[in-house]
């Protein structure tokens, strides 16, 4: 990798279009040899759980209503126009549709791109997760500091 091109993402959201743009973003930086960080945070932590849909996870009551609730990649819903979830039902046919990449597809292909990908430490603990929650592709769970390390001399991008 070519350590002059580097792009970090954080990813705050948890809604299908906004996780779409990050990992298109992230395997397009990658396959031109950015070195590439993600940095889950919050409501992005539900693209990367290891359980695609409604689970509960962690040990109070309210976390794992909280985390019922938020679901997982499958049950993520659109920014805008979400029509009652039937939004990203009707988005992912039109991917396949006009043969573009699905987010499973993108996911993939960052992690064999060599993609970084890292869990935000205060939401990852005020969530009550353990890392056994999260995909294996997870590098580590990190603090803001330790992240912003891996950024440094790089563009950042905020979705």
């Amino acid at each position: 990798m070519n350590n002059n091109k580097k792009l970090s993402i954080i990813a705050f959201s948890g809604d299908f279009d906004k996780a779409f743009a990050v990992f298109t973003l992230a395997s397009g930086a990658a396959a031109i040899n950015y070195e590439v960080n993600l940095f889950f945070t919050f409501w992005g932590l539900n693209i990367i759980k290891k359980n695609k849909n409604h689970a509960f996870l962690g040990s109070s009551l309210i976390e794992k209503v909280f985390n019922f609730l938020l679901g997982g990649r499958n049950k993520m819903p659109l920014s805008k126009l979400n029509f009652f979830g039937l939004s990203p039902i009707i988005f992912k046919r039109m991917l396949k549709k006009k043969n573009i990449a699905s987010l499973e597809a993108l996911i993939t292909s960052c992690v064999s791109l060599g993609v970084n990908f890292y869990v935000c430490e205060a939401s990852f603990l005020s969530l009550g997760f353990k890392k056994e929650d999260f995909i294996p592709e997870i590098k580590s769970v990190v603090d803001v500091g330790q992240f912003l390390r891996f950024a440094d001399q790089g563009q950042i991008i905020f979705i």
